[in-house]
């Protein structure tokens, strides 16, 4: 295991696979030293002279890169001679890992990965380990195994199936809310669907309802704040929030041909399925906005989606610039 790459956003996967390949390490060589390094601010040649430099006593090193998708993005390594023949830093690892040294591991984790040479490279030397979150049924699987093993309590499987319905299938969050709900039952030696009902927030739906109902306030603050609300204190993956900004779009573009094409709004709410206090703010918003502006906001979104999971800008802000863009054409129309 010369180069490895753990793929994927699910954080408690990428732990685990790191814990057990250090774990494997001390197995194969006793003590080892360890260095990670920040793949967004570090240099290849930082990471490579480490790599193929001896460690004290001439230990084994485990050399991680943490968001090696932004490492290999750069354009050119910077302490490189400047010339024609300065590699990419993406050429820099596919040279380097058909080659790698025997004294050091390279450990590379990234929430995104773009598949090329370098995977090729790393099959012959290492491995590539997907680090995604499962399906709900097999989440629901994991929550009743994981809960008893390290949090000593069961989980009735409705209470893990609510749970899932909650917070998805990511495991970490999952992990965190289970020990949140061990502590919460103390010597009871069960979690019931009422504890989850009592100690977990509000659902994905929920969750996105409250980013919807915050654009269409038409106030940019209350929207951006609402984001960085989502972001920051619920932990909500950034998936979410575009897909809420989307779907909000979509239906704001489909009920604004309609009530143009003579539809009723009663039969714009049930072919849309807007139902709620959302029913009434939709179709009131849809009859001020231009399908056009409608359409071109849609646009905007389904590229941020895009870009967002090709690792391209910085998520955060493109969320808050799309908020706000949301939020004033309702305010203005």
């Amino acid at each position: 295991m010369r180069v490895v790459i753990l793929r994927g956003p699910d954080q408690y996967l990428r732990r685990a696979y790191t814990g057990r390949l250090i774990e494997a390490l001390h197995g194969a060589y006793g003590e080892i030293e360890q260095f990670t390094f920040e793949g967004e601010t570090t240099e290849p040649a930082v990471v490579l002279d480490e790599l193929r430099s001896y460690g004290l006593l001439q230990q084994h090193k485990l050399v991680i890169l943490d968001n090696a998708d932004k490492f290999l993005a750069a354009a050119k390594d910077e302490n490189q001679t400047a010339g024609p023949g300065r590699k990419t830093a993406r050429e820099l690892m596919e040279k380097y890992a058909a080659n790698p040294v025997d004294s050091a591991t390279l450990l590379l984790r990234a929430d995104s990965w773009h598949p090329g040479k370098l995977d090729k490279a790393v099959e012959k030397v290492g491995a590539i380990l997907k680090c995604e979150a499962p399906g709900e049924a097999k989440a629901v699987s994991w929550c009743l195994g994981r809960c008893e093993k390290e949090h000593g309590c069961g989980i009735d499987r409705q209470a893990a199936e609510r749970l899932v319905e909650l917070i998805g299938p990511e495991l970490a969050r999952l992990d965190t809310e289970l020990a949140k709900l061990a502590a919460f039952v103390g010597d009871r030696a069960t979690i019931g669907p009422e504890d989850v009902r009592e100690m977990v927030g509000m659902s994905r739906e929920e969750q996105a309802w409250a980013i919807q109902a915050a654009l269409l306030s038409g106030s940019g603050n209350v929207a951006v704040s609402k984001v960085r609300e989502l972001l920051e204190v619920s932990r909500q993956p950034e998936q979410l929030i575009i897909w809420a900004m989307t779907d909000l779009l979509r239906k704001l573009h489909a009920a604004c041909r309609l009530l143009r094409q003579g539809e009723s709004g009663g039969a714009i709410a049930g072919q849309l399925r807007l139902w709620g206090e959302g029913r009434n703010a939709v179709l009131n918003a849809a009859r001020r906005i231009e399908p056009q502006r409608m359409a071109q906001l849609l646009r905007q979104s389904i590229e941020a989606d895009r870009r967002s999971k090709s690792g391209l800008g910085k998520a955060p802000r493109t969320l808050e610039a799309l908020a706000v863009q949301i939020a004033d054409t309702l305010r203005c129309a």
